[in-house]
């Protein structure tokens, strides 16, 4: 029972409903420990996560390895919007010109980049809010980060023998199984038959 209150604690008040449904499913006879769950929900919270400020320091070194990660460049800005996917049709590398060059500086600090976000945001009407979200949460410098059916789709792609072509292609029989050594050196058939001879080996060699 103290096990269970204690994880109540470290829960946030979106988490508790969850918690009671582990109750439940406890109660009903289920195989988990609803206070094992309790500890993991916990653990889930209490992760670190990176903040809007890190990556700002993160991608303020990006291609620049005397940066204290202190100051931006519009490249490097660019650059983080262009990995977390903020440009589109509403707002381009035009628009963070722009607006970045009102700063008359070619590296900004964190405060005034805050100021760059919520005049870009303001002037094309989109929530300051959602493009932080987007620029916190796009990964390290330089990691695109790839959806799962789209990996797929391209392993499937590049393993399909049907589409391979050129010395690749005689590799492979018309299933897609390979033909092993066959499908790499032209082997010489000195069998005495002629090529395409469908009664090989059934000669009676009593005649």
């Amino acid at each position: 029972m103290d096990i269970w209150m204690h994880s109540l604690i470290a829960l946030k008040p979106t988490e508790i409903c969850r918690a009671h449904n582990m109750s439940e499913a406890g109660a009903n006879g289920s195989s988990e420990a609803p206070a094992a769950e309790l500890a993991q929900l916990a653990l889930e919270e209490t992760a670190p996560k990176v903040s809007f400020s890190d990556q700002f320091k993160a991608f303020s070194k990006f291609g620049d390895t005397k940066s204290d990660g202190k100051l931006i460049t519009l490249s490097q800005s660019d650059k983080w919007m262009k990995q977390a996917k903020v440009f589109d049709k509403q707002i381009t590398t035009t628009d963070t010109g722009i607006h970045f060059k009102k700063f008359k500086a070619m590296k900004i600090t964190l405060a005034d980049y805050n100021k760059f976000l919520e005049d870009l945001a303001k002037t094309k009407k989109v929530e300051l809010a959602q493009i932080k979200q987007k620029m916190a949460g796009c990964g390290a410098p330089g990691v695109q980060q790839v959806s799962a059916g789209k990996a797929a789709a391209a392993v499937d792609r590049l393993t399909d023998p049907s589409k391979y072509t050129g010395s690749h292609k005689e590799r492979f029989d018309a299933t897609g199984k390979g033909k092993g050594i066959a499908g790499r050196r032209n082997l010489v058939d000195d069998s005495g038959y002629v090529s395409g001879y469908q009664h090989k080996d059934t000669y009676d060699g009593a005649h």
